[in-house]
């Protein structure tokens, strides 16, 4: 199975380089007392068919059923989170998020500017990418693959390039807009990766260049590709996370068949990372979610929806993985070429493609 601690030791030093020691978490009788007089907690953009939140959140509501789960634009990107915080900043009406699972360059600049709240769980020391002081963790990682519907393409792409193929017209989708998607801004940068031969460097105009050339070809839909438009036909090819690709193919059930491929190259991997708002109404339920979703039984939930969670060695090692939990995991060979780009590449990236898709691609993906 993939490491995720050794494949992630690229990352950049604020995320991993924390040798201070690290202050116990909040007393849980405390901390559930707290959330209990708050009642309530709104997470924001958290899909139910995404990495296994919505068994997560039921595994929540049922261990804590006195606080009401206020679940805010599940559809939305990582943007779109980080500006739902600072629009609601001193707001406490419902609509004010708590938490937010953004894209992992999100984190560092979100801290910098003070959006986020510092807590440590008391699973921190177990955790390998975080922030130092517990403004954010990476809690689970994927790779980008091709979600195909069989019925529709019989002969799936493999690779990046096999995407401009004359047989692929009018059928390839991403999943998010590329000017505020963190999916799909790291989609433009695995295609880019594996135009430019692997040179990071040049991967986000290279991944530009190839989706102006996939646009230009014809290839290119430019709507926001989901399991209905899969199995509709509308976008018969989708870029995602593999994770999303593999529980559409179980909700789809054969109704189209869905094959999902990890491509030959630009194998990239992305880590989500989650945080409380610094402005959030209900600090404590707030930590008491991050509490459960970094337990033994929350990261559980992610391995069953695809993910590969945070403490997924420290769990196998410890024998807490049902093997038919591993058993329903994508081969491991599909991982060994996974690159995870640095958190200084995916700032370079995100800032040329956000800037840069309107001018070069020109496809308003909606």
């Amino acid at each position: 199975m993939f490491s995720f601690t050794g494949k992630l030791l690229s990352l950049s030093a604020v995320a991993l380089l924390a040798t201070s020691s690290l202050a116990a978490a909040d007393s849980m009788d405390d901390l559930v007392a707290a959330a209990k007089k708050e009642g309530m907690f709104s997470p924001i953009a958290l899909p139910h068919d995404w990495c296994g939140w919505g068994d997560i959140i039921a595994g929540f509501k049922a261990k804590y059923p006195w606080i009401t789960v206020n679940e805010l634009n599940p559809d939305a990107g990582s943007a779109d989170e980080i500006e739902a915080i600072k629009s609601n900043k001193g707001n406490t009406g419902p609509q004010a998020p708590d938490m937010v699972d953004v894209g992992l360059s999100f984190g560092p600049s979100a801290t910098a500017e003070g959006l986020f709240l510092p807590y440590k769980v008391s699973t921190f020391d177990g955790i390998t990418v975080k922030d130092p002081d517990g403004h954010w963790y990476g809690g689970y990682y994927g790779v980008l693959s091709f979600e195909v519907n069989k019925d529709l393409v019989p002969n799936p792409p493999q690779d990046w390039a096999d995407l401009l193929k004359p047989e692929y017209a009018d059928t390839v989708a991403m999943s998010g807009d590329p000017r505020s998607s963190n999916q799909a801004i790291l989609a433009v940068y695995a295609a880019g990766l594996a135009a430019a031969g692997g040179d990071a460097a040049k991967a986000p105009q290279a991944g530009l260049d190839f989706f102006k050339k996939l646009n230009d070809a014809g290839n290119f839909v430019p709507v926001i590709g989901k399991a209905s438009s899969v199995a509709q036909g509308t976008t018969p090819i989708v870029i995602r996370w593999d994770y999303n690709a593999l529980a559409d193919r179980d909700t789809l059930n054969g109704n189209p068949p869905v094959e999902v491929v990890v491509p030959k190259s630009g194998v990239v991997a992305g880590v989500y990372a989650q945080a409380i708002s610094a402005y959030a109404p209900h600090p404590n339920a707030a930590k008491l979610w991050m509490e459960y979703i970094y337990s033994d039984e929350g990261q559980l939930g992610f391995l069953k929806g695809y993910c590969h969670p945070a403490r997924f060695n420290q769990l196998v090692s410890e024998g807490k993985v049902p093997q038919e939990v591993l058993d329903k995991l994508p081969p491991a060979e599909n991982y060994t070429k996974a690159v995870f780009p640095t958190l200084d590449e995916q700032e370079v990236n995100n800032k040329a493609v956000t800037g840069g898709w309107d001018s070069v691609v020109g496809a308003n993906v909606q």
